[in-house]
This record gives C-alpha cells, structure tokens and sequence, in this order.
C-alpha cells in the first residue's frame, strides 16, 4: 500500500501490507515453476523485502545476499543451511546473515517467509570482491 499526501502527490515513506492475504494470493499462483514463489513487497536503494513461498521439498540452491539479511518464517519450517551446517527455522522464527555469506535453503514442509535485505551503498558494493546472487 503506498499512501498520498493532502496534496495527492505519491509517496512511499508509508507501507502496509497484509502478510497472511499475500500468502493466500501466492498460493491461489500454484503450480509455482521449482515449487517457489516470490514477490518483492518493497524496494529502495537501501532495503528489499521479499515475500517467499516454498512447497515442501523445494530447494533455494546456495547463494549469496549482496547485503545483510535477515529470514522471519511465517509458515511451515525451513532448513537454512551455512558452511555445511543446518539452523532448523519454524514459525515465528527470525535468522539473521551477515552480507556475503553462502547459503541454502530447502522446505520441510509447505512454507512461507519474509526476506529483508539491508543493501549496501554504491560504494560498498564496488568494493566487494564478488557481486551478485549465485556466484
């Protein structure tokens, strides 16, 4: 939701969104090609946040965040694993990454959860030895 000012003019400085209808909507989508689904809610130069739905059994294979980053499951349970070593995620739960770090993530179950990406500066981002996602 993005509200307008007195004089109608647009701004994003304010948003709502309503996580459980998302989540409904993400699921009237299925099939999802590789058991996923995302929608990116919000996106400035400093802050991504991303709605992902995953089957059971999906796969997010290992990548990378350019920024810190920070997992709040909201449905089901996820494995997120990080140099070989898995964190066990439920409902309600919130995992933080630092900028950089590899991962993976696999559904145990029908899930869904909220990405929150801090994104660095054009500067920070320059002097990072690797750019991207999957790299």
């Amino acid at each position: 939701m993005t509200t307008s000012l007195q004089d109608g003019t647009m701004v994003d400085k304010i948003c709502q969104f309503d996580l459980l209808n998302e989540i409904h909507d993400s699921e009237q989508k299925k099939p999802w090609p590789a058991g996923l689904y995302s929608k990116t809610l919000f996106k400035k130069h400093d802050l991504r946040v991303v709605l992902i739905s995953m089957q059971a059994a999906a796969h997010m294979k290992e990548h990378h965040a350019d920024g810190t980053l920070s997992i709040q499951i909201l449905k089901g349970r996820l494995r997120v694993s990080v140099n070989g070593k898995p964190h066990e995620l439920a409902t309600g739960n919130l995992f933080t990454l630092g900028h950089s770090i590899r991962h993976h993530v696999e559904a145990k179950e029908d899930s869904a959860f909220l990405l929150t990406i801090s994104w660095p500066s054009a500067e920070e981002l320059a002097s990072m030895k690797h750019r991207g996602y999957g790299t």
